[in-house]
């Protein structure tokens, strides 16, 4: 009988509690939950539900970017098979240099008269530089033979648009405050270097000079435009793009019916398949947030 009557009276076992830092609790186990632990469970809480239209058109830039780079294939393609000569890839030089600039002031509301002149000067020091260094580049690849010239340059211009930046300006804008990626970057550099090996198989100096300026024109500063166009109004965005795919695929077409065939299925996935399977997909997505999460900070650590 005082045995049992000790037994009753013992203390009753504290109430589990949810701590985080509080070590092991007198009479449960280091794993143990209850059923509260579960109370604060959120599923698909940051989950964004997408809109296929918001989705196809959001994916527009990328077509846009890939009717570049197709253009710039088909002017090297010209200028290799003779059909362009040097005079008109300076005309053509020059149109886009005038064009880019006036977009430039038209787009940008921060863009004084010192940053204008700053840019102005940075492009004569660079089409000088480019004029000077137009005979190395013409000899620089003499001993390697074209094919595998042909090869390295398809695989940079692959490599650039892997890694290319779709959702923003390749070069820093006046406006921007953080640098461009490491693997944009990278996806500039690829494209310079294709265009250095392009520029080799060329006859003249002035050759050489004219396609390094359109090639380098296009891949750093055809970005910066047409960032610089979707930040000032995404309709004038949407009716460049339209027009820049469609004369590239006619472009295309007057070239070669299979490439047309195989750029205008590329266009296709990109605009349409792709947007599809991430709408697709985002049904099969399923998050847990909890209390058992990291914190996350609110606010900006720099400020």
């Amino acid at each position: 009988m005082d045995l049992r009557s000790r037994d009753n009276s013992s203390p009753p076992r504290p109430r589990w509690r949810k701590v985080a830092y509080g070590g092991m609790q007198p009479g449960y186990g280091d794993n143990y939950t209850d059923e509260s632990f579960l109370e604060g469970m959120v599923t698909n809480a940051s989950v964004v539900k997408r809109d296929m239209v918001k989705v196809m058109l959001d994916s527009v830039s990328i077509s846009e970017y890939l009717c570049v780079v197709a253009l710039v294939v088909l002017v090297w393609t010209y200028t290799l098979t003779s059909t362009l000569d040097e005079n008109s890839l300076l005309f053509l030089d020059a149109s886009l240099l005038v064009s880019g600039f006036l977009i430039l002031i038209f787009t940008q509301e921060m863009l004084s008269f010192n940053l204008l002149i700053h840019y102005c000067l940075n492009i004569s020091f660079f089409i000088t530089g480019l004029y000077v260094l137009a005979p190395i580049y013409q000899t620089l690849t003499r001993s390697i033979s074209s094919d595998s010239i042909w090869a390295v340059t398809v695989s940079l211009l692959l490599l650039h648009l892997f890694l290319h930046d779709y959702s923003g300006s390749t070069v820093k804008t006046p406006v921007a405050t953080k640098n461009p990626a490491l693997s944009s970057c990278i996806s500039v550099n690829a494209s310079v270097v294709a265009s250095v090996f392009i520029a080799s198989r060329l006859p003249s100096r002035l050759h050489v000079f004219a396609i390094m300026l359109f090639s380098l024109l296009v891949f750093l500063f055809a970005p910066l435009v047409t960032y610089c166009i979707k930040k000032y109004s995404f309709r004038l965005h949407l009716c460049v793009s339209m027009m820049l795919i469609a004369l590239t695929l006619s472009f295309v077409y007057m070239l070669d019916r299979l490439l047309f065939v195989l750029l205008l299925s590329v266009l296709v996935f990109v605009n349409v398949v792709c947007p599809y399977w991430l709408i697709r997909l985002q049904e099969y997505k399923f998050e847990i947030n909890g209390p058992w999460d990291e914190a996350k900070l609110c606010f900006d650590i720099t400020d």
